[in-house]
């Protein structure tokens, strides 16, 4: 509970913050004015009295809104709604969005730039706590530092606490964004996207600090002259800056003005790959002897396969056997990536005489001798190489998790099982082979 004198200083101070603030747009204008334009300096001082400027600021609020999200961006003539949200919190951490931040994310004001004066009157503080939530709480210290008449400046609150406030019904535009989303049976929502520009002025600050800040530049520095720093900087490559209003910002919104129109466009392409010349396997009877199992992520995967096979021997429920099936689909993955990489050779290497493959990964592996070997195209076409393929792939699956001094620890159930679990990622390895065709 305040105490009397506690709200008679918080009159006060409210009230030197706001003749502090007019003073401000006072001056640089009667500095403008000729000795001898005595009437229009009348004119300004009488204009920027205090009662006298807060009325009509209460009269022009109606004419900017406070907005987190802005329609003006996608279209300057666009007419439709903006909206002053905190984002979607349902979306949950997989998407970044306004809900992602929302400490972060200060407040945008769109409408007629000639009134933005108002909402940095609005943003003054006094007590950390700015004017306009001062007037959206009612305050009675604000009440009666705005006005001896009560009623009077009750009224200019109220205009005041509307800022945040959208009116009307929430319309679209002829020259916005619009998207018919799919929901199932013939049904569609309507989105109308806007423009979040309360997330990207968080953005865009992180980037700015990133950038051009003195302990950014003194990292920088650091690493030029090989020298030590307490921590490290971001770079941000092949960056585009998006300009939003021309040579007026202002027209667009206030945080666009004080980010002087600029939007960041960050990279977002995939990456570009630079792989080795594939060679050919030449010199082995089958793949499966080195040349797939030398590749680092079936190393990798095959060594979390083996770990944990051996940490949940004891364990049979759908969890685990969910696992060792998702383990061994991405070791199936690898093994349709390496086959896909020699496949594209556009050569019959399998007749070079190194080649000591045998006649079922020749098939599987050298398609491209179909072309002009006959002999080669029948047991391509009639051949049952496929299921030797998966023979093949399934011993050497079962011989790289075990070894006679190590072998799996299964007992009789749980050896059923990872075979049941095996013959599935097999049906699925002889689909995709099949697949080929």
């Amino acid at each position: 509970m305040e105490t009397d004198d506690q709200h008679n200083e918080s009159i006060v101070q409210i009230r030197a913050v706001i003749a502090g603030f007019l003073q401000e747009r006072l001056q640089p204008k009667l500095e403008k004015l000729k000795e001898d334009e005595e009437e229009k300096r009348q004119e300004l001082v009488e204009a920027h009295v205090p009662e006298t400027w807060i009325a009509d600021a209460a009269r022009r609020v109606g004419q900017i809104q406070q907005v987190t999200h802005a329609i003006k961006y996608i279209h300057s003539d666009a007419k439709g709604t903006n909206l002053s949200v905190l984002g979607n919190p349902q979306s949950g951490e997989l998407l970044v969005g306004t809900h992602t931040a929302p400490e972060q994310c200060p407040p945008d004001v769109v409408g007629n730039a000639a009134a933005l004066d108002v909402y940095k009157f609005l943003r003054l503080e006094v007590d950390e706590k700015n004017l306009l939530a001062r007037a959206a709480e009612n305050d009675p210290a604000m009440q009666a530092a705005l006005s001896a008449n009560s009623e009077l400046a009750s009224t200019w609150m109220e205009s005041f606490a509307k800022l945040a406030e959208s009116s009307g019904t929430p319309t679209s535009h002829k020259l916005a964004k619009q998207l018919y989303w799919p929901v199932g049976d013939g049904q569609y929502h309507l989105l109308a996207p806007l423009f979040p520009t309360s997330l990207v002025h968080h953005v865009w600050s992180t980037v700015r600090e990133d950038r051009f800040s003195e302990a950014a530049k003194a990292a920088r520095d650091a690493r030029r002259n090989d020298q030590e720093h307490a921590h490290g900087y971001r770079e941000y490559p092949n960056m585009v800056i998006q300009q939003f209003g021309g040579t007026k910002p202002q027209n667009i919104s206030q945080l666009n003005s004080e980010r002087y129109g600029e939007n960041y466009l960050l990279r977002s392409v995939p990456p570009s790959w630079q792989s080795d010349q594939v060679k050919p396997p030449l010199r082995v009877e089958s793949v499966f002897d080195g040349w797939f199992g030398r590749r680092p992520r079936v190393k990798e995967l095959m060594r979390i396969l083996r770990e944990f096979l051996y940490r949940v021997q004891d364990v049979n429920n759908m969890h685990v056997r969910n696992k060792r099936i998702e383990l061994v689909g991405y070791i199936v993955d690898e093994l349709l990536s390496f086959a896909a990489e020699l496949r594209d050779i556009e050569e019959s290497w399998t007749l070079q005489k190194e080649c000591k493959l045998n006649i079922n990964e020749r098939c599987w592996l050298n398609p491209y001798r179909t072309h002009e070997d006959e002999e080669f195209r029948k047991t391509y076409v009639w051949g049952d190489w496929k299921e030797a393929v998966c023979k093949r792939f399934a011993n050497w699956l079962n011989a790289g998790l075990s070894d006679p001094k190590n072998p799996l620890p299964f007992g009789d159930a749980a050896a059923g099982q990872w075979q049941s679990d095996l013959d599935k990622a097999l049906r699925m390895l002889h689909l995709e082979v099949e697949s080929y065709e």
